[in-house]
């Protein structure tokens, strides 16, 4: 069996340990590894993972040309780079030119982080560009513990989303909606093509039950084996999908065959 860890991050040697702190101290998490491309390697080697989508996100506008040309440095036939843009930025849409030309796998957006309702209008001529790059796009989805009390990408933000620009690939993380699980059930699963779930968190947060039942319901064929890396740990969630009830079908595809369809490989 082939594992493809569609969600971890990683960072600059030069910014890794002040960011991985930063973050940790936010999210009240240990980080599994110290934040850099080689300690990444180290632990998806060590988990079974054959490749990973690293994730940069560009947390104000004058930080997506650094972030995207970092992320254009680490591509390799194991590692698969998504870029980043912040909305606010003048000039994101010549941004998103330049990740395609850089030959990035698509972007990462973080609406808590970045300040921004998934579903503003200003965001969807955003989303229909990526669309026509083929660029797909990944999103955090749900809560977050920056944003505790304001979750900028609920299932329903997701579908008006999703609604706005159905020929854009874009991926849910955390199954759909952070701790939002029942809405993900009732408004997102199975109604929208363009929709693909990834499984980071699954292992720590939610029920085999309902990870099984989101999956059945979406299609084993629109999910992504994601860890969220350093957050969590591949191998733990790789134990969790093989042992919830799934098909060797339906855990060949959300291992790495549906990873290798959204990036083109």
């Amino acid at each position: 069996m082939q594992y493809i860890d569609f969600h971890a991050h990683a960072f600059s040697d030069k910014i890794a340990e002040r960011t991985i702190a930063s973050l940790a101290a936010i999210c009240g998490e240990t980080p599994e590894t110290n934040g850099t491309l080689a300690d990444t390697e180290r632990v998806m080697k060590e988990w079974g993972v054959d490749g990973f989508v690293i994730h940069s996100i560009a947390t104000k506008p004058s930080q997506h040309l650094v972030c995207n040309n970092w992320a254009a440095s680490v591509k390799a036939p194991h590692i698969f780079p998504f870029g980043s843009v912040h909305p606010d930025g003048e000039d994101v849409m010549e941004e998103l030119e330049r990740i395609k030309a850089l030959g990035l796998y698509g972007i990462k957006l973080h609406p808590d982080y970045q300040n921004f309702m998934v579903d503003e209008e200003r965001m969807f001529p955003i989303y229909r560009r990526c669309g026509e790059l083929g660029l797909p796009i990944l999103f955090h989805a749900g809560f977050d513990p920056l944003s505790p009390d304001l979750v900028h990408c609920t299932p329903q933000g997701a579908a008006r989303a999703l609604a706005a620009a159905p020929e854009t690939t874009m991926i849910m993380a955390h199954m759909g909606g952070n701790e939002r699980w029942d809405e993900v059930e009732e408004v997102l699963c199975g109604k929208f093509q363009n929709l693909y779930l990834d499984t980071s968190l699954c292992a720590k947060a939610m029920t085999g039950e309902q990870c099984l039942r989101i999956i059945r319901k979406h299609g084993a064929d629109k999910i992504l084996l994601g860890s969220d890396c350093p957050w969590d740990n591949a191998a733990n969630t790789i134990e969790k999908l093989r042992n919830i009830g799934l098909s060797e079908d339906e855990q060949r595809m959300i291992f790495a065959e549906n990873a290798k369809r959204v990036l083109g490989l």
